[in-house]
């Protein structure tokens, strides 16, 4: 059996990894690997507290950072070593599609069962407030389940999803041959209330009316109460603005933050209401695609099909692309699936951005970076810098001195 490109030197268990370089790797000479693992030695290091780890990165304990929080991103990045260039920030856009991140809702329970109630909560999220009094602007909203990619279905079907789609039609939301899937657009008290009126002409439609002052089911008499299942108390500051407008159409939200433990259990087993899930995608889709959408996946614990989806015509869309004969057709199989889940409005989109990195600058990378690869291929086509890392030193001993 062959071994890859590293092996485990040491384990300190919940604390850190350190890989070694295989000196005799049997494909270090392959093409695919010229100019890459070009590391001695990698450590990984573990932290439990989101601020320690950050606090030590600033400390220099630890070498790169891929920052997933836009407020820290805009105002935690100011200190010394960023104003006289020894950490460098920069941005990273790859080619790959970004993750659908998601509020998704639970099919198992009744009261999501209707495409109308899902879309009229996305109505009510007002992503542009959020992204400029929260996210300092920095993210796009998602519209697509393979995000940036040419696997992202855009404008109306092309005659080979036709081909696909055709058989499906009365299967399938009527909108998926008729218009190209947009998020709604909140963010002025216009475009709000608009966009809440017509969330609420769709809760009617669906069978669901105000009654004494609570979205009520007409026939079951069940309130519309549910609760947001979160691991992150970050999100919290999400989700409370959301509860706001979702109070507006007469539901009744709660949030309950729990232990990373706890989460991914009630996750398993699908004991939740509404949480936050992301799907990420690889530019070549195939049997993965079951595992999230499938019918046979929907009740078996564990799966990735978190949302609960049982729909024969996507079973059908899944199958065209597993057994899709070329890249053609493969394509053209992701983008006719990509509208058929983003009509039936199975989660409401959330945002995505350039991957944000910090370093100390004593790494030197190439001219021309890998286009498929996150974070700027960090750190497999990357090298040690020995000029770089001898000048920070010494800007560093000056500026101690200094002090």
């Amino acid at each position: 059996v062959g071994t890859g490109p590293y092996k485990i030197a040491d384990v300190d268990p919940g604390r850190r990894i350190v890989l070694e370089r295989v000196a005799d790797y049997w494909g270090k000479d392959l093409p695919v690997n010229r100019g890459k693992h070009n590391f001695d030695r990698l450590v990984i290091e573990y932290y439990l507290d989101e601020t320690a780890m950050v606090e030590a990165f600033k400390g220099d304990r630890y070498d790169f950072r891929l920052e997933n929080s836009a407020k820290r991103w805009a105002t935690e990045y100011d200190f010394p070593a960023v104003t006289d260039g020894r950490v460098v920030l920069q941005t990273f856009k790859t080619n790959q599609a970004s993750p659908m991140q998601a509020f998704i809702f639970n099919l198992r329970r009744e009261k999501f069962s209707d495409p109308r109630v899902r879309q009229a909560f996305n109505l009510a999220f007002d992503f542009e407030w959020m992204n400029k009094n929260i996210f300092f602007g920095q993210y796009a909203r998602t519209d697509s389940f393979f995000e940036g990619s040419e696997l992202e279905a855009t404008g109306l079907p092309s005659a080979k999803e036709l081909e696909i789609l055709e058989p499906l039609r009365g299967q399938i939301p009527d909108e998926v041959f008729t218009a190209d899937y947009e998020n709604p657009v909140n963010g002025d008290t216009g475009a709000v209330r608009a966009n809440l009126r017509k969330a609420t002409a769709l809760l009617q439609e669906a069978g669901w009316s105000i009654q004494d002052g609570a979205l009520t089911n007409n026939e079951s008499g069940e309130k519309m109460e549910l609760e947001f299942l979160l691991r992150s108390p970050t999100f919290e500051r999400v989700v409370l603005p959301y509860k706001q407008s979702l109070k507006r159409l007469g539901i009744e939200a709660s949030l309950r933050v729990v232990d990373t433990a706890q989460y991914q259990a009630r996750i398993e087993e699908f004991d939740f209401d509404m949480a936050v899930d992301g799907f990420a995608q690889s530019l070549s889709p195939g049997n993965e695609q079951r595992d999230f959408w499938g019918s046979a996946s929907a009740d078996r614990d564990g799966s990735r099909n978190t949302i609960g989806i049982k729909d024969p015509a996507i079973d059908k869309l899944i199958d065209a692309i597993i057994f899709a004969p070329d890249r053609e057709t493969l394509v053209a199989a992701t983008r006719a699936l990509d509208r058929v889940l983003l009509w039936n409005h199975f989660v409401v989109p959330q945002w995505w951005s350039s991957l944000r990195t910090a370093r100390w600058d004593r790494f030197g990378l190439p001219e021309t970076l890998p286009a498929f690869a996150p974070a700027g291929g960090f750190p497999d086509v990357w090298w040690h810098e020995e000029g770089f890392a001898a000048k920070q030193a010494e800007d560093t001993s000056a500026s101690e001195a200094s002090e």
